[in-house]
């Protein structure tokens, strides 16, 4: 009766579009923030599971530092990997309070005793009948906005400050103007917090931090590998790309393996775990003939030298935990472009091996043929 009520007051076409377009507005970000808040909960349960065992589990000295390891060998949950469950252990620590009563409606009837009762073959607090039941009755309170509106990828960045009173800092510059985490992490890393203290008039510096940063949209969420894990989708665009990249990236990964040469495809927006932050290489071969990996970048932006520290970071990551018996030091490929010219760097982690680079030059595609590859998508408008 009320949808029928309102539409009765849409009396020419542009209120119809307006009406159209704030009802896809307002009911994507409600699923949104649904699935964001459901990835959270999980996430903190976990953590809380975890942290519960370690403290009351009667055979927990049996599993001592490798538990972490041990149960992700055991739930095979995508996504929750060994680093991601340490994380979720550190979210419950620094965040403690933050389902508050809701943990106590959870965990009603459930005696935290049980969670040190388990077989080798649970390991940890996987939800028993009871549990299941209660999770399903819990309805989520709007009024707890850190819950509702801080996404677990925000919390990833806020979990990562000691400083109770700068993550706090935080948390309001996210409740206020909901950034993306990209525009989040920007203001961490230009010490948003410091300057704020820094200056005489706090309440107009923080006025113009504030109206400095746009609201995510959420499609913006939507792009989060955590969203796409946590609903078992898979895609290879788990991260933010131009157009212009996404197709020079999908036209560059088919040249290369059509030069033959030895190329064996092996990944396309590899993620990697360096610390405790993620990073996508875009196009990951193997080279049978030089036994070696080949990681491949592209930036569709003019050369600097921003771009080969990271292939740098990323040749040396799997120099130490890539490589096995017998292969070669990986190899990276750097191309940089823009609309007039091609710039084509390679990038190895053995210059002082002549044989070895030697040997590449006549098995990787040519300076010239890269060049010759990025003109003509360029110039054609992909």
């Amino acid at each position: 009766m009320i949808i029928r009520n309102s539409m009765t007051n849409i009396n020419n076409f542009q209120e119809l579009i307006q009406t159209i377009q704030n009802t896809h507005q307002v009911l994507s970000e409600r699923s949104v923030k649904a699935v964001n808040t459901g990835l959270t909960v999980r996430n903190w349960l976990i953590g809380y599971y975890i942290v519960e065992f370690e403290q009351k589990g009667e055979d927990r000295a049996k599993y001592g530092t490798a538990l972490i390891t041990n149960i992700a060998k055991k739930i095979k949950i995508k996504g929750l990997t060994a680093p991601e469950l340490s994380r979720c252990r550190q979210f419950y620590k620094v965040y403690p309070e933050i389902l508050g009563s809701l943990t106590q409606k959870i965990m009603t009837g459930i005696s935290s005793s049980k969670i040190g009762e388990l077989s080798d073959n649970q390991i940890v607090g996987l939800p028993t009948q009871e549990l299941q039941q209660n999770l399903q009755n819990v309805e989520f309170n709007e009024n707890n906005k850190i819950l509702t509106s801080i996404s677990f990828t925000h919390f990833v960045e806020l979990i990562k400050i000691d400083d109770p009173a700068k993550r706090k800092y935080y948390e309001m510059l996210i409740l206020k103007t909901q950034p993306n985490v990209k525009e989040i992490k920007r203001q961490i890393a230009t010490l948003s917090y410091e300057r704020l203290g820094l200056s005489k008039d706090k309440e107009k510096a923080f006025s113009q931090i504030t109206k400095k940063i746009t609201p995510a949209q959420p499609e913006d969420a939507v792009k989060s590998h955590y969203l796409f894990e946590f609903l078992g989708i898979n895609s290879p665009d788990l991260i933010e790309e131009t157009e212009l990249e996404n197709a020079l990236i999908n036209n560059l990964q088919q040249f290369i393996v059509e030069l033959g040469n030895g190329f064996c495809f092996e990944a396309r927006q590899k993620r990697v775990l360096i610390g405790d932050e993620y990073f996508f290489i875009d196009i990951v071969f193997y080279h049978r003939i030089l036994k070696c990996h080949i990681l491949v970048e592209l930036k569709v932006d003019s050369f600097n030298h921003s771009h080969a520290s990271q292939l740098v970071t990323y040749l040396n990551y799997y120099k130490k935990n890539m490589m096995e018996d017998g292969d070669n030091p990986p190899i990276g490929i750097l191309l940089v472009t823009d609309k007039n010219t091609a710039l084509v760097e390679y990038a190895t982690a053995n210059e002082k091996d002549h044989l070895f680079v030697s040997k590449y030059k006549l098995n990787l595609p040519s300076e010239e043929e890269l060049k010759s590859f990025l003109e003509k998508e360029l110039k054609q408008g992909i």
